[in-house]
């Protein structure tokens, strides 16, 4: 048996804002942006560049149950996690585009970590793994 996740939901307030961010500030793909007219929703998808593998769906908050975990999916901690191929470039440019580090970055025994914010405070650690084939 083979399974794998396909897509990750990330509730937020905004798509347009949501999109953005992760393409402009992250430099994330956008993989498809499509509106559902029987939901009034839509099905927006990104990736980060070079990825082949799970990718966020971003789901606008539709009621006020939803609204409060816009930031706060993870109660606090660190939701997801950003490996990359060079930690130093991915981090400098971050920073050059305004990201927020809230961990300064640490060499840990599995690889290089930094923990960042995106724009609505969920935690990222950016990552460059010691070893690449996990």
């Amino acid at each position: 048996m083979k399974q794998s996740i396909v897509h990750v939901a990330l509730v937020v307030r905004d798509y347009d804002e949501a999109i953005a961010f992760y393409t402009q500030v992250l430099g994330f793909t956008l993989v498809e942006d499509t509106y559902q007219p029987d939901q009034d929703k839509r099905w927006v998808v990104v990736a980060p560049p070079g990825s082949a593998g799970t990718s966020l769906l971003l789901a606008r908050a539709s009621d006020a149950g939803q609204e409060p975990f816009v930031g706060n999916q993870a109660g606090g901690r660190v939701f997801l996690f950003l490996n990359t191929d060079d930690f130093w470039r991915d981090h400098a440019r971050m920073v050059a585009a305004g990201v927020r580090f809230i961990r300064e970055p640490k060499e840990q025994p599995y690889g290089m970590v930094a923990v960042f914010e995106d724009l609505y405070g969920n935690r990222w650690d950016l990552l460059q793994l010691k070893r690449q084939d996990v």
